[in-house]
């Protein structure tokens, strides 16, 4: 069943609430539990399609969610329309929630660490990615929050299937700490394990001196000469493939 005025709902709940754009952040932060109470589409009959094609897990639950709006109505909600042409807002974890699962021990997958990243892009990419193969969470320093609207998207919506939150240096969890740094061992001579921290610098500066000096160990991807440097989405995909392929959790 519908709230009866979703709207209002929406304009009373859209400035402390996480903003999922577009049907597969929808349908993520659903099935990882999210707290969702309100979704619009401008063609509900199509976003039922779509979950019924791709998502029949989570059907039943978007069915009763989905109050179809005008599109007038729909791009007066979200800052960049999504193809799909649906949207929905979700609580956030509490800080105390994701802190407890940072902490919890023994960890099982590694938490990777964005040291003061820049682009909102990427910090989602590699939310994403990390959400897929498992990792304990994704932290970030400096000042990017990894629950602005564009990281969200970017993520698409698996902020809710990890622990994400931001940190100090100070706060960070337990753990032997594996810094990504070009003057590093060459990771393929090295097992990862499970309770690593994995810290990756940021795009324009790289590794802060206070991560550098905490490291337990720096590490090097392989790489051409002459070529600089990797996406970092990229350098984490790698980092997180290497660790699950040496004996790390295997995803299921």
């Amino acid at each position: 069943m519908t709230d009866p005025d979703p709207l209002g709902l929406w304009r009373r709940l859209a400035d402390a609430s996480v903003l999922l754009d577009g049907f597969h952040a929808v349908k993520h932060a659903v099935r990882f539990g999210a707290d969702v109470p309100v979704a619009v589409a401008v063609d509900r009959r199509s976003a039922l399609a779509l979950a019924d094609d791709l998502a029949p897990d989570v059907r039943a639950t978007l069915e009763a969610l989905l109050t179809e709006v005008p599109e007038a109505t729909y791009t007066s909600l979200v800052p960049r329309p999504h193809p799909t042409a649906m949207a929905a807002l979700a609580v956030r974890p509490s800080r105390e929630a994701n802190l407890r699962a940072l902490a919890r021990t023994p960890r099982t997958a590694p938490v990777v660490v964005l040291d003061d990243p820049r682009n909102l892009g990427n910090a989602g990419a590699v939310i994403r990615l990390a959400a897929g193969f498992g990792a304990t969470g994704v932290v970030t320093t400096g000042t990017l929050d990894p629950w602005h609207p564009t990281v969200v998207r970017g993520g698409a919506g698996l902020h809710f299937a990890t622990a994400v939150e931001r940190l100090t240096a100070d706060e960070l969890p337990a753990g032997p700490m594996f810094a990504l740094d070009p003057e590093g061992e060459d990771i393929r001579g090295v097992k990862l394990p499970d309770d690593a921290v994995l810290a990756f610098g940021s795009e324009r500066s790289g590794l802060s001196g206070a991560l550098r000096a905490r490291a337990d160990h720096l590490l090097a991807l392989p790489m051409r000469p002459q070529v600089s440097s990797y996406n970092l989405a990229t350098s984490v995909a790698m980092t997180l493939y290497h660790w699950s392929a040496t004996g790390g959790a295997t995803c299921v």
